[in-house]
């Protein structure tokens, strides 16, 4: 399984280097270092706007909405774990097993951020990670062709990955057996503590990033599912828990889309889902509501209406 997350940092032993980056522990920082970062490190150029990886990630924000900004540089530790391993081919043929198709021939659809209107950001991108991280083993990766199916596999296939350090704590407060009167006064406290984080940090507080999972992404779609992908250890652990009673033989499916587009018409819901992953759905809750006239949700009519635009690259 492949990972971007944050945060990270080089610790204070690392070659004479300046602390830049951080990493959750000394057994992490070895493990990035030894599969993809010895590629990707930048050294002193940490702070160089000028460096071809900044570059590239500076590229990649202007062209898509925060706060996912990872999977451009997932793209890049694909590329960089590919230049550090010894068995190159090994790790070509694991990516490889990833679904990586632009398009869906037999409907005809495309994935809508390889449209017309992204090809010149497209083109940048691609002129920026070559520049950044070129490698001959790879040759495939850089080309037109080769660098939209490299941005649909991680499209397709990429699992966004949030955990909560500060929202672990808190649930670990509310088990505990207290008094009424230090339980008020913990409340208060956690009360206040959202309210100046909130100050600082906006609402984001949870740790954001974007992951590959080879048996995860195997998982097909249901508006139904009965499954469901989560990280309770409150690190890049993927864990698939039954949403329900799975019988012998039974197909275990996930849900592409989050709770609140779940709910939306089936005709929005299909869009959706047309776009980002190159099919149409069929799941039981589709068929059933096959008779149901072609209008979008009110919500998502809504926030047409105040000119919500997709002109920005917001779903890999």
């Amino acid at each position: 399984d492949m990972v971007q997350h944050h945060p990270h940092h080089h610790s204070s032993e690392d070659v004479g280097r300046p602390l830049q980056v951080m990493y959750c522990s000394a057994e992490c920082r070895q493990a990035a270092l030894d599969q993809y970062h010895r590629a990707l490190c930048l050294g002193g150029s940490h702070e160089d706007p000028d460096h071809p990886v900044n570059k590239l990630q500076e590229a990649w924000r202007n062209v898509h909405f925060p706060p996912e900004t990872s999977s451009i540089m997932l793209m890049a530790k694909m590329v960089a774990t590919v230049k550090q391993a010894q068995d190159k081919g090994r790790w070509q043929r694991l990516f490889s097993q990833f679904c990586c198709r632009s398009a869906n021939e037999e409907e005809e659809l495309a994935h809508k951020l390889l449209g017309e209107k992204f090809q010149g950001q497209l083109a940048l991108l691609r002129g920026l990670f070559t520049t950044a991280l070129y490698d001959e083993h790879l040759v495939r990766w850089f080309t037109p062709e080769g660098f939209c199916s490299l941005f649909s596999l991680v499209g397709t296939n990429g699992q966004g990955i949030g955990t909560s350090s500060l929202s672990q704590w808190v649930h670990a407060c509310d088990a505990l057996e207290l008094p009424d009167q230090q339980r008020e006064q913990l409340d208060a406290f956690i009360d206040q503590l959202y309210k100046d984080i909130e100050k600082e940090t906006g609402d984001f507080l949870n740790c954001e990033g974007s992951g590959l999972f080879l048996l995860q992404s195997s998982c097909n779609h249901s508006c139904v599912p009965n499954g469901e992908a989560s990280f309770p250890d409150n690190y890049f652990l993927l864990h698939l828990t039954a949403l329900s009673d799975v019988r012998a033989g039974e197909e275990i499916c996930i849900s592409y889309l989050d709770c609140c587009q779940r709910d939306r018409s089936r005709h929005s819901r299909h869009k959706i889902l047309r776009e980002n992953y190159l099919f149409v759905c069929s799941c039981s809750k589709c068929t059933s509501q096959a008779d149901e006239p072609d209008v979008t949700s009110d919500e998502e009519e809504d926030g047409e209406a105040e000119g919500e635009t997709e002109d920005e690259m917001t779903d890999v």
